[in-house]
């Protein structure tokens, strides 16, 4: 590990699920659940207006990549539903990520296309691909919550039928 962290953060649904799954990977750091992508201040999960349910992650990249974050978070998620996951509907409930860097955003866009070209998924990405802005932090309950609960709501999963396969360009990143 270094002393170097980088921060993606992502939207994809309910943030109990992701967190839990992304947090195993290695080279995460740290994540933690809160509101981005809207424009109330200090958002709460009672008042998070337009605000999407994400997950902030401090990784290593000497670890891992950011190439490799975006594809397990394109599995565990269904990047092809505007603004839903499963019975979860909503627009707090879209498929986002909030690039902090335009090499971010290029990945992103990179994998959108890849994801699309490979024809393992339901249809077409609606991931919406926007600067990151304020993100604010989950109450205390909604942090590690499936770590407390483990028999709690998620509807996330690795989906071993959608994985990219690898490629030159891909894996340089």
């Amino acid at each position: 590990m270094t002393d170097r962290t980088e921060r993606a953060v992502l939207a994809g649904g309910c943030f109990w699920g992701m967190q839990d799954l992304i947090r195993k990977l290695p080279g995460v750091v740290s994540t933690r659940v809160g509101y981005t992508g809207g424009d109330t201040p200090n958002a709460t999960y009672r008042n998070h207006g337009d605000h999407a349910e994400a997950i902030e992650i401090l990784y290593d990249p000497a670890a891992t990549g950011y190439r490799d974050l975006l594809e397990f978070f394109f599995q565990i998620h269904d990047p092809t539903t505007k603004d839903r996951q499963g019975n979860d509907i909503g627009r707090s409930y879209r498929s986002a990520i909030y690039y902090t860097d335009e090499e971010q955003r290029r990945v992103a866009l990179d994998t959108i296309a890849d994801v699309d070209a490979s024809g393992l998924w339901p249809g077409k990405v609606v991931t919406e691909v926007e600067p990151a802005g304020d993100f604010w932090e989950a109450e205390p309950e909604h942090q590690d919550y499936l770590e407390r609960y483990p028999d709690g709501y998620t509807c996330h999963f690795p989906r071993p039928n959608w994985k990219l396969p690898r490629r030159a360009a891909a894996q340089a990143e």
